[in-house]
């Protein structure tokens, strides 16, 4: 019987968009396609079914969020608690914390397999992006970091074409609040894959600056680093973002990374996606070397007047952002007007 993965790569392949015809221009192939959690547009995030699928798509990196299991296992979580993807609040009705959630950290790697994986609900319980995937099926499950990279590097070594790993260590500085050095198993769990220096493709990222600092300082991490940026108000970390956006906090920022990563409304108007042919913090970050890629954009949330998706792409790309992140890599990829990842069937002998 096809495996899932295969079976997804069998659908997937297919139905990637064709790039559209271009007259008079070259495609824009140094803006950077970052697959947000895989493709959730399409099916549920952080599943190697939808990192299969957004490798297929054509993807430049594929984002993975991390967190650790009772048993120090690393896994793919974009949340530090399973409630918003999982069943577990059915499996497990009494292991929730005070605050009602269900944490990873609490459960074994053995119960975080056997939970099964749907798309993204609120605390009401209902769909936080209507239209997607059809819901609890059943058939997927959480994975772990190590599975996700094998799944990756087997992919770039079937397909000839490489993805790179973009990273995220969830939430360190709570990890090191519950005993645990999550930074560093990360980065052990990224060698154990051969991801050790900065001609690798892998991206470390982090809203916690003392934890990318720890990294690179401590640990003497040689990882790419990105510098995630969010606002002050989401308390996402002890991190002060109003000053990571200033010429003196990309000053510093400089000094162990080589990229930031800002929310969309910091670049770009989200209302009209009507900018100056440069954003001025991307102008800052440029100025200092860094790199800027955004997130998150999705074709089924574009505000009205925002234009067709293919406007706001080129619109991104004129204002000077070197790459998204995205929950739709193959609608990004074909507004690029990049060639896309379709491959003639190898012959059968």
């Amino acid at each position: 019987m096809m495996n899932r993965v295969a079976l997804v790569l069998a659908v997937a392949m297919p139905g990637c968009a064709a790039p559209p015809t271009q007259t008079g221009a070259e495609p824009m192939q140094a803006f950077t396609v970052i697959a947000h959690r895989g493709a959730p547009a399409y099916l549920p995030e952080h599943t190697l079914e939808g990192a299969a699928m957004a490798h297929s798509m054509g993807a430049d990196y594929i984002e993975l969020d991390v967190v650790l299991t009772a048993d120090d296992h690393l896994i793919v979580l974009h949340d530090l608690y399973l409630d918003a993807v999982t069943d577990a609040a059915e499996r497990f009705p009494d292991r929730e914390r005070p605050d009602g959630r269900r944490y990873a950290f609490d459960f074994t790697l053995a119960e975080v397999k056997s939970l099964r994986v749907h798309e993204r609900t609120g605390t009401d319980g209902k769909a936080v992006f209507p239209g997607r995937f059809p819901p609890a099926t059943g058939i997927f499950r959480i994975p772990t970091l190590q599975e996700m990279l094998a799944l990756v590097q087997g992919l770039n070594r079937t397909t000839g074409r490489e993805a790179g790993i973009y990273i995220e260590p969830k939430a360190p500085a709570w990890h090191r609040s519950e005993g645990k050095d999550l930074m560093a198993a990360v980065l052990a769990g990224l060698a154990g894959h051969g991801y050790r220096s900065a001609d690798d493709k892998v991206l470390l990222q982090s809203f916690d600056m003392d934890s990318l600092l720890y990294a690179r300082r401590e640990l003497g991490s040689d990882l790419r680093m990105v510098q995630l940026i969010g606002e002050n108000r989401w308390r996402e970390s002890p991190t002060d973002f109003d000053f990571l956006q200033t010429d003196e906090g990309l000053a510093k920022t400089a000094e162990y990374a080589q990229g930031i990563g800002p929310w969309l409304p910091q670049v770009v108007d989200m209302k009209t996606f009507d900018q100056p042919d440069i954003s001025h913090l991307i102008d800052r970050a440029h100025r200092h070397g860094l790199f800027v890629h955004a997130y998150t954009l999705r074709a089924d949330q574009l505000p009205p007047g925002a234009g067709e998706f293919s406007d706001v792409v080129r619109t991104l790309t004129a204002i000077g952002l070197d790459g998204v992140f995205t929950d739709h890599p193959d609608r990004v990829i074909e507004s690029l007007g990049r060639p896309g990842a379709n491959r003639a069937p190898v012959p059968r002998k």
